[in-house]
Order: structure tokens, then C-alpha cells, then sequence
């Protein structure tokens, strides 16, 4: 496990995050360009070598509720992994397949016998819609795909 000068000498080699201390010893580190609300990389970094990544948008990462993953025994090439792919999820450039929050914009997906559904994203969650029927909502687009798969939908 790394200690946590070693831990902050690789979080604090990303120029992009502002250190912010918090109470009883732990510190944030925020990515202020963030494409999202959120905009803490690293969270609660504890003197005793705990803490967490946000990884909620980064895929391959199995996160907790809030999105965070435990980096306690990640090794020096794991942490810099992570946080990279942390900042560029929160990177608008980095949102791919996904149509801009705008709800105008909106997706048409049909099955084989012609039934259509609507896709939209509004205020952080994806909507099914048939017709003006709501069917379902999601957080992830990854789940709509699922979804609309098992459904036999495909995208038009």
C-alpha cells in the first residue's frame, strides 16, 4: 500500500486538481473544468492511506452509490490510471454516444414490427418513452442500450 505522501506526490502531479483540506486530516482534490456538478477526483484522502476515486462515468470500475471507488491498495500506476480516466469522464469531450443534455434532442429506436421508442436525456437521467407514455428511465446510457437490446430495439 502506498503511503499517503506517495499518494498525494502522484494525485498533486495532476495540475488540473486544486487541493481543498477537509476535517480530520483528509483531503479533496476538485477538478473545477468539469462537465458535471460533480467535480471531486479524489475524496477524503486520509492520512492513514484511505480513499477514494470518482469513477462513476469511467467503465470497468465496480463503484460504490456515490460513484467512488476504494483506492486504499492500489498501486502507483493504478492510481495515476484511475485518476486519468477519472478527469476525462468528467470531460465533456470525453461523453461519448450520448446526445447533448439538450431535451429537445431525442433518440428513435423500433423493433421488428415497427413499434417505435423514444430515448431523451433530461436533468442527469435518460427517458423511454412510447409515445407520450413514459416506459422507463435510466442513469446510464449504457443501461438504455441494455435495455433496448433485450427489447429487440435497435437505433434508428
Amino acid at each position: 500500500m502506498l503511503s499517503l505522501e506517495e499518494k498525494l506526490a502522484i494525485v498533486e502531479s495532476f495540475p488540473e486538481l486544486h487541493r481543498k483540506d477537509v476535517s480530520l486530516g483528509r483531503i479533496n482534490f476538485h477538478y473545477e473544468e468539469s462537465s458535471y456538478d460533480k467535480k471531486i477526483v479524489v475524496y477524503h484522502l486520509h492520512p492513514n492511506g484511505n480513499g477514494f476515486v470518482y469513477a462513476e462515468y469511467v467503465k470497468g470500475y465496480a463503484t460504490d452509490s456515490k460513484g467512488l471507488i476504494n483506492i486504499r491498495d492500489f498501486s502507483a500506476e493504478e492510481l495515476r490510471d484511475i485518476i486519468r480516466k477519472s478527469i476525462q469522464s468528467l470531460t465533456s469531450t470525453a461523453i461519448q454516444d450520448q446526445p447533448e443534455s439538450d431535451s429537445t434532442q431525442e433518440e428513435l429506436w423500433t423493433d421488428e414490427e415497427g413499434h417505435a421508442l423514444a430515448v431523451t436525456f433530461e436533468e442527469d437521467l435518460w427517458y423511454v418513452y412510447a409515445g407520450s407514455n413514459l416506459d422507463c428511465a435510466f442513469e446510464t446510457y449504457e443501461e438504455v442500450e441494455e435495455y433496448m437490446a433485450e427489447e429487440g430495439f435497435i437505433k434508428q
